[in-house]
């Protein structure tokens, strides 16, 4: 790859007669996969066990939603949906949100944006995969041990009861040592980052999703140690009876909750960003034009990262924390949103007179538009003190979470997928069955969530097992949306496998996209490039790149 002088028609090329074969068929065998340092072939491997843990996660949802299509017991007891609902939560953000994007599109992507040949640390890279699977063995060992009804955040002192105790050590022990294959992964992109970069990859002609990754990494490493002492002292206070958490033996609860949201706020935009991330990518691809504002969209990553870590108070404002304290943390609440803005901005900008194409990676970035701004709009309200007095624990901050982190990270994900599926497989998949998913996906999410903004306002608690008759009929509907959001995904998931199996073999370059990572042969080359390549012009110049000619019609 030599940018700008590689051209769609070399690309093309390169993958037909690239002498070395594709990543995907240059070794065979389990083995080979199994102990990869290729950082293609573990992103893939990531994929695959996040999309599975999403699976999970997304059946306990809709168990979820079956229970509370009526009011009463509908198909399970009260202690059983305490048991469902966390096992959502837990896997969905520590299963499958934090390192969905990161671990599967992030490694597979940035070294080839970056023009390197792997990243920096290629075994480390292996290793995180395997403490990601450790972890995860360990979840599912707790959820056979014993009840783990604690909600997804570990509360104490819910989880320092006695009779949680075995459950609770496992899933503590899970999460501490997740956290550990997150911040290897960080340390791995900070270190490709900064040493590996092309010649004439300056720091002003990265990709946007370069900067994104960048700005996850710098959370990564910085707030998961947090979770992971928190979790650590959770676990000795179980096992050694040591007076951290609990108030029998003289240790406070509140304290828990400060631990916990010191990293979990952060680890939001540990989840956001990476959407953010691949956002721009589709946009500046499917509009034809440079992303408007480029240094102010690179840096607002490094500003959203940075100020993540100042506002986890938000989260406890009936806590009893003191008046000066919920001014201050409400002050620091309402600057994170400009960052945020300052994307949406420069996005809908970037649109403005752009050459717009449709196809359906384009569809899930304006989704993730759209959504995100709903989601982002919302937090406002939960960060004004009054307001969030009525608010808080009701299920208007269950569909605002649900806005960030499914209309924000999981949107952004799919689009993701969509758009670089040709890339990381070589084939094509059927983009009327995409549309088709799309639609559902999009319908069903907002019929699922934008009802429980009104059941919060009016009063009803999130998490609880039963409700009052005069609420059925939104709850009704939010069962209704998540079923046809469910039915998307399956479609999804269809499509999918049919590309796999049947699909067309891809171009190299079938959006005509002047990102980097298209200049390479499609499905990349064992070690990416035949060559080191140059860089010397930006990832988005599309008017210096004239042999792609006008994007693909859809």
């Amino acid at each position: 790859m030599t940018a700008p002088a590689a051209t769609a028609d070399h690309a093309a090329h390169s993958s037909h007669d690239d002498h070395h074969g594709n990543y995907l068929t240059a070794t065979s065998g389990l083995k080979s996969w199994l102990l990869t340092v290729d950082h293609k072939r573990i992103g893939l491997m990531y994929l695959v066990a996040v999309l599975l843990a999403f699976l999970a996660g997304g059946v306990f949802a809709l168990l979820i939603r079956t229970e509370l299509l009526f009011p009463g017991e509908t198909m399970m007891q009260a202690h059983t949906y305490n048991q469902v609902f966390t096992l959502h939560g837990i896997i969905m953000v520590f299963l499958f949100i934090i390192p969905s994007i990161p671990a599967a599109l992030g490694n597979f992507f940035l070294p080839i944006m970056l023009g390197a040949k792997d990243v920096a640390f290629p075994k480390l890279n292996l290793a995180s995969f395997y403490i990601y699977l450790l972890g995860a063995i360990l979840a599912l060992a707790g959820i056979v041990v014993g009840s783990v009804d604690t909600g997804w955040t570990f509360y104490t002192p819910y989880s320092s009861s006695p009779a949680r105790s075995a459950s609770v050590l496992w899933l503590a022990m899970s999460v501490f040592i997740m956290g550990f294959s997150s911040i290897l992964t960080g340390v791995n992109f900070i270190a490709t980052v900064h040493k590996m970069r092309a010649p004439g990859l300056t720091w002003n002609r990265l990709p946007l999703f370069v900067w994104g990754m960048y700005a996850t990494a710098v959370i990564q490493v910085l707030a998961t140690p947090v979770l992971a002492i928190t979790v650590l002292l959770l676990f000795m206070e179980k096992l050694v009876g040591l007076g951290i958490f609990d108030p029998r033996m003289g240790g406070d609860p509140v304290l828990f909750q400060h631990f916990f949201w010191f990293y979990s706020h952060p680890a939001v935009y540990i989840m956001i960003l990476p959407g953010m991330a691949v956002v721009n990518e589709i946009i500046a691809t499917f509009s034809r034009r440079k992303i408007f504002g480029y240094m102010f969209v690179a840096m607002s990553s490094v500003a959203l990262a940075l100020l993540g870590f100042l506002v986890w108070g938000h989260h406890m404002f009936t806590s009893g924390m003191s008046e000066f304290g919920t001014t201050v943390f409400s002050a620091l609440t309402f600057l994170v949103a400009i960052p945020s803005g300052v994307k949406l901005f420069n996005w809908v900008a970037t649109l403005y007179r752009g050459q717009i194409s449709l196809a359906s990676p384009m569809l899930y970035a304006l989704a993730f538009i759209a959504l995100f701004s709903i989601g982002g709009l919302t937090g406002l309200f939960l960060g004004t003190l009054s307001v969030d007095i009525h608010l808080h624990d009701t299920y208007f901050v269950v569909a605002h979470f649900h806005y960030v982190m499914v209309g924000g990270t999981v949107i952004g994900f799919l689009g993701g997928l969509h758009y670089w599926w040709p890339k990381m497989t070589g084939k094509l998949y059927s983009e009327s069955l995409a549309r088709v998913s799309f639609v559902l996906v999009f319908v069903g999410f907002n019929l699922a969530f934008m009802p429980q903004f009104v059941l919060g306002s009016r009063g009803m608690p999130r998490r609880y097992y039963d409700y009052l008759e005069q609420f059925h009929g939104l709850h009704a509907a939010s069962t209704v949306g998540a079923y046809i959001l469910g039915v998307g995904f399956v479609i999804m998931a269809y499509m999918f496998v049919q590309s796999l199996t049947k699909g067309k073999k891809s171009p190299a370059n079938p959006w005509a996209s002047a990102g980097f990572e298209w200049m390479t042969a499609t499905p990349p080359s064992l070690h990416n490039f035949d060559e080191d390549p140059i860089i010397d012009r930006g990832p988005y110049d599309y008017d210096k790149t004239p042999e792609l000619g006008n994007v693909p019609k859809y």
